[in-house]
């Protein structure tokens, strides 16, 4: 199947030329121009990348427009009598409707039918100035290569030392030592502020406070309305021992008065009468045991 006929116009149409010497970079334009309605891709290549640098090496043509591209050849040794075989090609085709983008260009190219790609080959020409000619004509070939100049041998810089200066101790003799020995011994211990006891806390505690203690210990726990139970029967037990102190006085009033009445029967009166009242004295001093207790509860509680 016989390929598309090429639609840019090149110029140059068969030869890039590139004019020496060549101990540098020399650069040869090619121009792209689109003669038709269409916008036109192209993309070039070469059978030495290597040794060229393009600049753009793919695009777009608008119609009815040209684009110049830049072919660099980069410095070489050149030997007259190596034969040239670098060529170009610049392959084309019809450009896609909507924009064209970097990505889309290189997915363009990569899915192209080859049936619809157009491409023109160039040769590569070097041409050598008349004073290269006459060099080479006389046998000088040097003029070809490129200037390798040696650097200057690098002078070796030691880095300065760094002395770090130590500043010196003085010397102490036995004299010194012993005299700073003295001053540290001279120097009275620290003691430690320890608070001393108030004279409060040296008085005797009462038998009653350390049995409370000892109930605030073991409940310590109570909360505030256990300790308003304590509070009502300790007014209950007071209450009680008063009424029972008031019957013992009346007891022996009537005691007394029974007796001034009728002294015969004092004792068998005294002795039926009285022995109620024996088993009632003996209560008070329970309850006042009782009563002491709670009140001891009741300071230890607030002491601590």
């Amino acid at each position: 199947m016989s390929k598309l006929e090429q639609v840019l116009i090149l110029e140059p149409s068969g030869e890039l030329k590139f004019k020496g010497p060549f101990t540098e970079v020399v650069t040869s334009n090619l121009k792209l121009n689109n003669p038709t309605d269409k916008r036109v891709c192209f993309k070039v290549k070469t059978t030495a990348p290597r040794r060229y640098c393009v600049r753009p090496n793919s695009g777009v043509v608008e119609p009815s427009s040209s684009i110049n591209v830049s072919v660099m050849l980069q410095p070489f040794d050149y030997d007259p009598q190596e034969k040239n075989k670098h060529k170009f090609m610049v392959q084309s085709m019809f450009a896609p409707e909507g924009g064209i983008d970097n990505e889309t260009m290189i997915n363009m190219w990569k899915d192209a039918d080859q049936t619809q790609l157009m491409d023109s080959k160039l040769k590569c020409v070097f041409e050598l100035p008349p004073e290269a000619l006459q060099a080479l004509a006389k046998g000088k070939t040097n003029v070809f290569k490129l200037e390798t100049s040696t650097p200057p041998p690098r002078k070796s810089v030691s880095a300065p030392s760094i002395v770090k200066r130590v500043p010196a101790r003085p010397i102490k003799n036995d004299l010194d030592a012993a005299k700073e020995a003295k001053e540290v011994a001279a120097v009275p211990p620290v003691k430690p502020n320890i608070p001393k006891p108030s004279p409060e806390a040296k008085r005797p505690v009462p038998q009653e406070a350390t049995v409370a203690v000892k109930a605030v210990n073991v409940g310590s726990s109570a909360s505030d309305s256990d300790m308003k139970k304590v509070l009502d029967e300790c007014r209950r037990l007071q209450a009680e021992v008063s009424k029972l102190q008031a019957e013992n006085a009346q007891i022996k009033d009537d005691g007394l008065r029974q007796r001034k009445a009728t002294p015969s029967d004092n004792t068998q009166t005294f002795t039926t009468e009285f022995a109620p009242v024996e088993q009632r004295s003996a209560i008070p001093p329970v309850l006042y045991l009782l009563a002491a207790l709670i009140l001891g509860f009741i300071i230890g509680k607030f002491i601590l």
